[in-house]
């Protein structure tokens, strides 16, 4: 479903891409001021566009986005994990039965009260906050029969938890969430950490990652009233006819961790019509406390944006930062 028809923008396209097409924007502080790609200044007249929506990087795939509506604020979270504690996996000695933690503080701290959290899947760098998120403030969280069960075993209320398949439109009070069914990211032996769906809350809460299996994997596109929309993906790869008709103007796309999956970033683009702004996530190392820059981990950033560059390139690219808020268009805000 292309949620345009009800929400659409006259100008938009325009609005996103700006003068400069096709150009990454560097990792640029939350106290700069709000530059386009070549480097000048961005037009004031787009204020009000830009301050009714915000959006802050997570690290990973996860999102913070915060939604003006007239004196309150609504918050919608996609994945987000923020504790980041070691299990090994960036320094070869990843260990499997790494034991589960939340940091409460620096969950509170980063993810504020959110209204809606979306779940793309249930391994740990996704999920693991959203338990105590979900408890501590009420927030309706969407996702798979598997994060249902998951998020039950640890006291999760059911009423709170949306099930979702892939094809659901749910309307909310100023925004659209559109989910899509998705695939999650190969290795290079065509396979991925912990896969399986839950089909029962299991008999005990998860005490390591591994106890939390993959349960299948979605997309989420976010459309607020009058502004652009935003594709919210959790791992590279995808399926090709979900994603068909979804065109969203922003996207906020997984950098493949190798390349067992064919043709990747040019099928996924011209799959979801070029998007206006491209911004690679599931690059950084989330071992890494967002308190320090986002660090490459070798999942092939470089190679994302010349591949971007070469298929997509009235696409503007947006490499983001943790410090940095961005705007509805995906500009920095001053």
């Amino acid at each position: 479903m292309n949620t345009h028809t009800r929400r659409s923008t006259p100008g938009r396209r325009t609005l996103l891409r700006g003068a400069a097409l096709g150009a990454a924007v560097p990792l640029i502080p939350a106290t700069a001021s709000a530059k386009d790609t070549e480097g000048t200044t961005a037009p004031a007249g787009r204020g009000r566009a830009a301050d009714s929506v915000s959006y802050r990087w997570l690290g990973t795939s996860g999102w913070r986005m915060d939604l003006a509506r007239g004196a309150r604020t609504a918050t919608v979270l996609v994945d987000p994990y923020v504790t980041r504690f070691d299990t090994g996996l960036f320094s070869g000695s990843f260990d499997p039965g790494t034991r589960l933690r939340t940091d409460k503080a620096l969950v509170r701290e980063h993810a504020g009260t959110p209204e809606v959290v979306c779940v793309t899947h249930t391994h740990w760098d996704h999920l693991n906050d959203v338990p105590y998120l979900a408890r501590s403030t009420g927030a309706r969280v969407i996702g798979t029969e598997t994060t249902y069960h998951v998020l039950r075993s640890f006291g999760v209320d059911a009423g709170q938890i949306s099930v979702v398949k892939g094809g659901e439109v749910l309307d909310f009070d100023g925004y659209v969430v559109e989910v899509a069914s998705s695939r999650h990211s190969r290795n290079g032996s065509y396979s991925y950490f912990a896969p399986g769906t839950l089909n029962a809350p299991p008999a005990a809460a998860p005490r390591t990652i591994s106890d939390l299996p993959e349960g299948d994997t979605l997309a989420f596109k976010v459309t607020p009233d009058g502004r652009p929309s935003a594709l919210f993906m959790g791992a590279s790869d995808f399926d090709e006819r979900s994603f068909a008709g979804l065109e969203p103007d922003i996207a906020m796309v997984a950098v493949a961790s190798s390349a067992a999956t064919y043709r990747y970033v040019p099928r996924l683009l011209q799959t979801l019509g070029h998007p206006d702004v491209l911004v690679p996530v599931h690059w950084d190392d989330f071992e890494k406390p967002l308190s320090r820059p986002p660090r490459k981990d070798g999942t092939g950033l470089d190679d994302f944006l010349a591949q971007a560059r070469e298929v997509s390139s009235a696409s503007r690219l947006v490499v983001p930062d943790y410090r940095t808020v961005y705007g509805a268009d995906l500009r920095p805000r001053s």
